[in-house]
């Protein structure tokens, strides 16, 4: 009942279930339009996600980390280099979730800056997720979708994941550098052989999402972890996400039936910059993962969709699910003003879209 409940409380599986029903008023979807391939990687990831959250993976690289800053700009690169790698591998949502909170109880112990360090990890846990196919659910559809080889994604990403790095430590140089005590490493530890089982269902997922093994195989493979580490795993895993790029999928099916919808978009989507700005813009409105299965059904620029929908995810708190999980986690943990905090925050992220957004177009024409 409790997973049932979380689902049908999901507020953007609401909204996406009202306008799919409002879509089907133009067409019927068509059963060639709903990416199996895609619901069985994100299912597996999403699995897996959890198995890894149960083993405290994160939580153990974080306290060992934070025992060794010496003030407030030491310890928020630390949580960015953690959010930055975190998300590449555990999605840019769980990295918030997670170190959001912990970062927020240690400033608030300590009264260290808030603003900006919370700012900056989220922003680092998006940028760092759009480095590899499962750090966001939508490149997992973007690799499929355009059957994007491993090395041609790589290509495309690790440009524009230094970019991001040499940018966001330049970001970093504004957090002023109040002293922090030593903090002690909570006695956390990790099992071995789950860890190492986990690690191997990941490539799995990974083979995956590159079709080089059927998908559902990695899923499966997760599925029967979780069941054996703790089946209550399984209950927390986020199906309403799955379900969301379910409805997504029939929504854009509609649509794209509709010949002056399709014409239009079509005629819109035929170069790499209205594709690259697009995305980017569009993504502020109805965020990236949408965005990205819209647009790609009236594309074949996968490059430019991909730098768009992952850069699309800075900017405002829709942008990207990350950016509402960090708003909300500050709201519950931090003992900030929640206004101050939104000011901060879309001042940081709109400027990091325009900088980000500038660079991803030049990457973009050079990056082939």
């Amino acid at each position: 009942m409790g997973v049932l409940k979380r689902i049908a409380s999901d507020r953007v599986l609401q909204i996406t279930a009202v306008i799919a029903c409002f879509s089907l008023f133009l067409a019927r979807p068509r059963l060639a339009d709903i990416h199996f391939s895609t619901l069985w990687s994100v299912l597996g990831m999403l699995t897996l996600i959890q198995v890894f959250e149960y083993l405290h993976v994160l939580d153990m690289a974080a306290y060992h980390l934070t025992s060794h800053a010496k003030d407030s700009r030491q310890l928020t690169w630390l949580f960015m280099a953690l959010a930055f790698f975190s998300g590449m591998f555990l999605t840019n949502d769980i990295t918030v979730l997670t170190l959001v909170p912990l970062y927020l109880r240690i400033a608030r112990k300590h009264t260290l800056p808030q603003v900006l360090p919370v700012s900056l990890i989220g922003m680092t846990a998006n940028l760092g997720s759009a480095a590899t196919p499962f750090g966001n659910p939508h490149n997992i559809f973007l690799v499929s979708h355009f059957v994007v080889a491993p090395l041609t994604f790589f290509r495309w990403s690790i440009p524009l994941a230094l970019v991001s790095i040499l940018f966001l430590f330049a970001l970093s140089m504004f957090v002023r550098p109040h002293p922090v005590p030593t903090i002690p490493v909570m006695d956390i530890r990790i099992a071995p052989r789950p860890f190492i089982f986990a690690l191997s269902v990941a490539l799995l997922i990974f083979l995956g999402v590159f079709k080089i093994v059927p998908p559902y195989v990695g899923t499966i493979a997760a599925i029967l972890l979780a069941l054996g580490v703790e089946p209550h795993i399984m209950g927390h895993v986020d199906y309403a996400l799955v379900l969301t790029f379910v409805l997504f999928f029939i929504v854009v099916s509609n649509i794209s039936q509709v010949n002056l919808i399709s014409t239009v978009l079509s005629s819109l989507e035929g170069d790499h910059l209205s594709v690259y700005l697009s995305a980017l813009g569009v993504s502020q409105f109805i965020s990236n993962v949408p965005t990205t299965i819209l647009l790609a059904r009236f594309t074949g620029h996968a490059q430019a969709l991909i730098y768009g929908s992952n850069l699309g995810g800075l900017g405002t708190l829709v942008a990207s699910m990350a950016n509402l999980l960090t708003f909300k986690q500050y709201c519950a943990e931090s003992d900030g003003n929640p206004r101050r905090f939104l000011v901060g925050f879309l001042s940081v992220n709109s400027f990091a879209l325009v900088v980000m957004g500038s660079i991803g177009w030049v990457l973009l024409n050079l990056v082939v």
